[in-house]
């Protein structure tokens, strides 16, 4: 990593690969998913999907949950591996569980819809939730259609803004919320606001 980026020195990614790919070799599956982004963007070596795909599988069969992630979307839009939904989605339940924030929401989604795994909108609803609290914006949104509707949980107007309003301070509108937000009472508007405030500011104070 030092070679790769500079940090004590001349950048020299020419020993930084070959690093990597002798610490790939010994079975450290950090260094095989670093080894394999390389491979996939093409810029330290000549890109080559199919070399970054055994790579992450490699590291993805040891646990690591950002090359099981990596690999799921290479099977979800067939780069480097052949197209296989079913595949993606279980390399993306790996890594929902090991903790990776990208891979919750994705596996949500398709949980929800019913997408490559079988549909189940209360786990997804859960799964959503998680997210929300680990600050994802897309799952903030989510949830907050979801508390709308009453699809997996039940209806809570409340809650629905209050996630629409923290979505929404991260960049993530909604025109659909919005109208649902101003087809609510006052006092609801109010609660939500307050909630919303108050959870904003908790998440705030937390960042380093």
């Amino acid at each position: 990593m030092f070679n790769l980026q500079g940090r004590a020195g001349a950048r020299n990614p020419d020993e930084a690969a070959r690093l990597l790919d002798a610490a790939a070799k010994l079975g450290h599956s950090g260094a095989a998913y670093d080894l394999g982004l390389l491979y996939l963007q093409g810029q330290q070596f000549p890109q080559d999907l199919k070399r970054a795909g055994e790579l992450f599988a490699a590291a993805a069969e040891a646990g690591n949950s950002e090359a099981q992630y990596a690999l799921a979307t290479m099977y979800k839009e067939g780069r480097g591996v052949p197209k296989d939904q079913g595949k993606a989605m279980r390399l993306m339940q790996q890594a929902s569980i090991a903790g990776n924030l990208d891979s919750m929401v994705e596996f949500a989604i398709a949980q929800f819809n019913g997408d490559g795994t079988p549909k189940d909108e209360a786990a997804a609803a859960k799964l959503f939730l998680k997210a929300a609290y680990l600050s994802s914006p897309i799952a903030q949104n989510r949830i907050a259609r979801i508390l709308m509707a009453g699809r997996g949980l039940p209806a809570d107007p409340t809650e629905a803004l209050k996630w629409h309003i923290i979505s929404k301070a991260a960049g993530a509108s909604d025109p659909d919320l919005d109208v649902f937000a101003g087809k609510q009472t006052p006092a609801v508007r109010d609660a939500a606001d307050n909630a919303a405030r108050k959870w904003l500011s908790t998440a705030t104070a937390a960042r380093p």
